[in-house]
């Protein structure tokens, strides 16, 4: 039964057009990465342009999306790092702008609009007149109607001429970057040959999408890697775990893609990790959450509610993307994966409880987007509150890191243990 969920499941992501991180867009060798120098606005009663400076010609695409109204940008082999501070004020028809990685060679930029606009012209000027290159989108009004029927419902264009910037059939939305990559052989699951087992460990957020942003500014991306990334050592240096990384840097990830790289890596178990923000400043503590249909209380379900909107930031709506998938998927989850998944995560919550503050009723479910896998038991760590003060001090603190990673190492182990008790009987 294990086996025909996993072929199904992997022809339904193959079917979606799944693409794991790296299989797209390839790395730009320094010599061939142009870089932006810098960005300015121009406004007229019409219309608003944004002008960026560059030092040579740049490959774009461009599409619009709606809920909120916005306008983003791909750039390939295009160094933004003098560009690249988060969040920036816009002027215009533009409210605000945001630059971050979205794949391997691909920066992406997002136009938070004002109101509804249209793309009336975007080209890159050749240098002329003492002028740079100059990478130019013209944006002027347009009704809400006219904006909705020009929005694309998925992805770009597979197009990074430049030679069309909007409007795209219904077909061209379904497109991605390159071909899906063939997915394992779900039929006769791989055994490594070293016998250690596969953990999957998911960094949440990354890229163009910061996640929760503490009372000192950290954000919560970064500090999810640190505990990923250490994680991955820790679980490493005991010779019986091989673990993966969903992400090793600060790159943006579909969260789909996040649990197609634990399947393509025959993971066994996947453990997402994040940090929370409410705005109650006094709330702090640990909590785990596993699958629900229904999730266990309002704030379970108000927080899976933003972490599966966490697409929409790179401007891909993955809840009406895949709706249908999402469905077939929660009628796949066995309960024996769920009740795995509650057990694992009861052994983090006994491993961890001596070394950091546990929110009220710790361990919680709802419908996380990262939690679907249907035959691989997952759990979504939340490790704090950036929005309390000792929590954010905490979480940023490598020895209260290594103290949490060291308790889920071992909570890990008692998983393993248990299960292949429970396989013996």
């Amino acid at each position: 039964m294990r086996r025909l969920m996993s072929l199904v499941l992997l022809s339904l992501l193959c079917l979606s057009g799944v693409i794991l991180p790296g299989t797209g867009v390839a790395e730009a060798g320094a010599a061939d990465v142009a870089r932006a120098t810098g960005l300015r606005f121009g406004l007229h009663p019409d219309k608003t342009r944004l002008a960026i400076d560059l030092d040579r010609r740049v490959d774009f695409r461009a599409f619009t999306l709606s809920g909120p109204d916005r306008v983003v940008i791909d750039f390939r082999g295009l160094d933004w790092q003098i560009l690249d501070r988060g969040e920036n004020d816009g002027a215009g028809l533009i409210a605000r702008y945001r630059v971050g990685l979205f794949e391997p060679g691909v920066y992406r930029m997002v136009l938070d609009l004002t109101q509804p606009s249209q793309i009336d012209a975007m080209f890159v000027l050749p240098a002329q007149d003492g002028m740079p290159p100059r990478f130019v989108v013209d944006l002027s009004r347009t009704t809400p109607q006219a904006f909705a029927k020009a929005t694309l419902k998925g992805e770009p264009e597979d197009r990074f001429d430049g030679t069309k910037v909007a409007a795209a059939s219904p077909s061209a939305a379904s497109q991605t970057l390159s071909a899906a990559p063939a997915l394992p052989d779900a039929v006769k699951p791989r055994q490594r040959a070293d016998g250690r087992r596969v953990v999957a460990i998911d960094a949440g957020h990354g890229g163009i999408d910061p996640g929760a942003i503490g009372i000192s500014g950290v954000q919560e991306k970064s500090i999810t890697l640190a505990f990923a990334k250490a994680l991955a050592v820790e679980l490493e240096k005991t010779g019986r775990y091989k673990p993966v990384l969903t992400r090793d840097r600060d790159i943006f990830i579909r969260l789909r893609d996040r649990v197609s790289i634990a399947r393509a890596a025959d993971a066994e178990l996947f453990i997402s990790i994040h940090a929370d923000s409410v705005g109650n400043p006094r709330t702090r503590g640990l909590s785990i959450y596993t699958l629900s249909e229904r999730a266990s209380d309002g704030v379970a379900a108000e927080l899976a509610d933003s972490e599966n909107k966490a697409d929409l930031i790179a401007g891909v709506d993955l809840s009406t993307e895949s709706a249908e998938v999402t469905s077939i998927l929660i009628d796949l989850a066995r309960r024996e994966t769920m009740n795995l998944s509650a057990r694992f995560a009861g052994h983090i919550i006994g491993q961890v409880q001596p070394h950091t503050e546990l929110l009220r009723k710790p361990v919680r479910s709802a419908g996380f987007a990262v939690l679907k896998a249907p035959d691989m038991p997952s759990v979504l760590i939340e490790t704090g509150f950036l929005s309390n003060r000792q929590d954010e001090k905490v979480l940023q603190d490598p020895s209260h890191r290594s103290r949490l990673v060291r308790g889920m190492v071992s909570a890990v182990d008692q998983f393993f243990a248990a299960e292949q008790t429970w396989s013996r009987l």
